[in-house]
């Protein structure tokens, strides 16, 4: 499982709020003083993408398995489980944060540079109920894109790995827990999709008379 993105549309629209911006703050400023640009919505945007894999491996690969747990030894196993969540999280999180800082304010800028005139930010950052504010959020999903592009793209080999121990570690208590029935149930579904299958043992050579 890599670093994938997660949804921020909602978050994104509800942080919207009026914010009367200075007549000589030049047009970099006046992009930096958005929402979308600030600390609060960027590190909201780093909480998610670093947690959404973590629910996607919980939902995708630990709820299917744990029933491999026999019952006396699942409360137990989903304990290490949540540790080992908890830890990536602890980890990752700033580091997705850090990326967000970096190259958030910089995506957010590009673009709205790009697509608005320096009247229009102004304009943008006094008024909720003007066309402006439509066209704002008519881009917010290519703001999206350019934040979700440039931060995984910074972060991921950094958090990739962590994510992956995340799912190995897991997948070892799981089959820990069990007696080695994932492990089992793991290799029987990949010869069941066409996997290679375990190599035979040679045959016995008939003993010499």
């Amino acid at each position: 499982m890599n670093f994938r993105q997660t949804a921020w549309t909602a978050a994104v629209t509800a942080a919207l709020t009026l914010i009367a911006l200075p007549a000589h703050a030049d047009k970099r400023e006046q992009i930096m003083r958005l929402p979308i640009a600030q600390k609060a919505s960027l590190e909201g945007l780093a909480t998610g993408l670093t947690q959404d894999p973590a629910r996607q491996l919980m939902g995708q690969f630990v709820q299917p398995t744990i029933g491999l747990v026999p019952p006396e030894k699942r409360e137990a196993t989903g304990q290490q489980i949540d540790a080992e969540v908890q830890k990536y999280l602890e980890t990752a999180t700033p580091l997705v944060k850090a990326s967000a800082a970096k190259v958030g304010p910089a995506a957010v800028a590009s673009v709205l540079e790009d697509k608005f005139t320096e009247e229009e930010l102004k304009q943008l950052g006094a008024m909720l109920d003007s066309p402006v504010l439509k066209k704002y959020q008519s881009i917010i999903p290519e703001l999206q894109k350019t934040l979700f592009e440039k931060v995984t793209a910074d972060a991921s080999p950094q958090v990739d790995p962590k994510l992956q121990a995340l799912q190995a570690n897991i997948r070892k208590i799981i089959d820990t827990a069990s007696g080695g029935k994932l492990s089992q149930a793991m290799a029987n579904q990949n010869a069941a999709q066409g996997g290679e299958a375990p190599a035979a043992k040679p045959a016995a050579k008939p003993a010499k008379k």
